[in-house]
């Protein structure tokens, strides 16, 4: 899997598992992100009240990656097809074709898409892809603070 971004030698090195989670297809979504470093362990979480699967797996790498408070070596794992192939065969296009698709659409979740490429930009991360639910640990503990952004989404209340 391909790296990007260009940071110092002596860069932190972060291991980050990211994953979301959409209940309904668009529904309530949520999205988590596990780092190691060092011996360090940080948990991120969120959620929306409406948005779809592919947005919160983008949110989870966007956030996790804005957690990292300086350029750093990153593993990556996600278990989105969408998030790998849109990093590494589809954005490049994309930015050469000014956000639009080969059928000069406008690329869906742009917004997003447009965020995580400024993000990846500040890091050198390595792309691994890892099947979800398939017993990796830090895949299933992505997708469990996911769902606890589901969760928190869906028990507030609908009044201020």
């Amino acid at each position: 899997m391909a790296a990007t971004g260009v940071v110092a030698p002596d860069a932190a090195v972060v291991e980050m598992w990211t994953d979301g989670a959409c209940k309904g297809n668009p529904g309530v979504g949520g999205w988590g992100a596990l780092l190691r470093s060092g011996g360090h362990e940080r948990e991120l979480y969120g959620g929306e009240a409406v948005t779809t699967n592919n947005r919160m797996e983008l949110t989870a790498v966007i956030e996790g990656l804005r957690a990292l408070t300086r350029p750093c070596a990153v593993t990556l794992h996600v278990d989105s097809t969408y998030v790998m192939n849109g990093v590494q065969k589809w954005m490049p296009g994309w930015k050469r074709n000014s956000w639009r698709t080969a059928d000069k659409k406008p690329v869906k979740n742009q917004d997003l898409w447009q965020a995580l490429d400024a993000e990846t930009a500040r890091h050198r991360i390595t792309w691994r892809w890892v099947k979800g639910h398939a017993g990796d640990p830090g895949n299933e503990a992505a997708d469990a603070l996911a769902n606890r952004g589901v969760d928190e989404v869906r028990a507030k209340p609908a009044l201020r």
